[in-house]
């Protein structure tokens, strides 16, 4: 057995590691709610592609925004009131979006959105300090799982309304997605949670971190891959639909297959890591990606779009594993409880990828949805040699 199995098993086996982790479903239902939901909510139909924007911008916003609220809550209360309090928020911002008609204005649905992401960054806050006693003994088994069963909950909520969409009424599936997290407020309720408060890095060790190449190149990495995942996990069914006509249920099915893409294609990865040149590997995974993108954007049938989904599905999936594992090696001091130094830059800038895909789409349409993230998959592709070749530089 691999020591990264081994420390896997021991993850698994943790109670109240699992406990913890498993509020990842959640924050990835949250995560992936808001492509999934798009076409019920009828934008499919219309062209207010700013719109569309703004909403990820609201969400994008709540997260945020909920950084120093969850660092002061966090001291006030207690790991376990973050987790219920992030939880029960989430659910009631569900059940309010359910409850507005569809002739409202849009910035109803954006501060319900905002409430959303505002509950999400708490969620993420109070997980990630409960797990550093499990992810300081193994980080790569603790980044496995926690990856595993944040695709699990992108996927679950994108099955869900695809399953649903004819089914049921709006309202109805909202309130259906809006059970899970208050079915984990009531579970969180019900359990107790160690006291693990990480130290929140200063500003001084942002400005040290910034005088790293190496790290200034992992942020950007960084930066790049998270604005393209979450580009065509947002925008993937509204562009299937407007620019091949395909049926919403369709659209959101290849969302499905995006996201099971990336599950599979990490678990692949971990297993492979060990046997291949990670430089090479990553190079490779980039490559793909990008040919994904060329063949989404160039495809006119569903089945191209399928075939496209799925390399860039796999092709995304094994750099983030490779960029954590970089980060793990260059910054051994990383806490899991805060999005350290330039890092929280990178993730911060990159959350706002689908708002600006958004308004360029108003000006050149929906295409650009497919063509931003094919040049920043090629930035990838380019940080990805840049950093292949710091490294030798910097080893001799």
């Amino acid at each position: 057995m691999t020591p990264t199995a081994a420390g896997g098993q021991k993850v698994w086996r943790d109670a109240s590691a699992l406990k913890a982790l498993s509020g990842l479903l959640i924050s990835g239902l949250l995560f992936g709610f808001l492509g999934a939901i798009l076409p019920a909510w009828g934008y499919h139909l219309t062209s207010e592609f700013s719109t569309v924007g703004n909403y990820f911008l609201s969400m994008s916003a709540g997260m945020v925004v909920s950084t120093e609220a969850a660092g002061s809550l966090l001291l006030k209360r207690g790991i376990g009131f973050l987790l219920i309090a992030a939880c029960a928020l989430a659910c009631a911002a569900l059940v309010c979006l359910a409850l507005v008609p569809p002739t409202a204005p849009a910035w109803w649905r954006m501060a319900g959105l905002f409430s959303i992401g505002f509950a999400t960054g708490l969620l993420n806050t109070a997980v990630f300090h409960a797990i550093s006693p499990v992810y300081d003994r193994d980080p790569a088994a603790t980044v496995n799982v926690g990856g595993i069963l944040f695709g699990l909950g992108c996927l679950l909520v994108t099955v869900l309304v695809a399953g649903t969409f004819y089914a049921y009424t709006v309202t109805s599936i909202l309130v259906l997605i809006a059970l899970f997290p208050g079915f984990f407020a009531v579970w969180y309720a019900r359990s107790s949670f160690a006291a693990v408060i990480s130290r929140k890095p200063t500003l001084a060790q942002l400005f040290h971190d910034l005088r790293s190449p190496g790290a200034i190149l992992l942020a950007a990495l960084l930066f790049f891959q998270f604005g393209n995942e979450w580009s065509i996990a947002g925008w993937l069914p509204i562009f299937l639909i407007r620019r091949l006509g395909a049926s919403p249920k369709a659209a959101l099915t290849i969302l499905a297959i995006f996201w099971l893409a990336l599950i599979v294609g990490r678990l692949a990865a971990v297993a492979l890591l060990p046997r291949v040149r990670h430089g090479r590997f990553l190079l490779l995974s980039a490559g793909e990606a990008v040919f994904g993108c060329l063949l989404l954007l160039a495809t006119n049938n569903e089945f191209g779009a399928l075939i496209g989904t799925l390399l860039v599905g796999c092709g995304f999936a094994a750099i983030y594993p490779l960029i954590a594992e970089r980060i793990g090696r260059e910054f051994p001091d990383f806490q899991p409880g805060f999005f350290n130094g330039i890092f929280s830059i990178a993730l911060t800038g990159a959350m706002l990828a689908p708002w600006t895909l958004g308004h360029l789409a108003d000006v050149w349409g929906v295409g650009v949805v497919m063509a931003i993230p094919l040049v920043g998959t090629c930035m990838v592709l380019v940080l990805v040699l840049l950093i292949w070749l710091e490294a030798k530089i910097r080893l001799g």
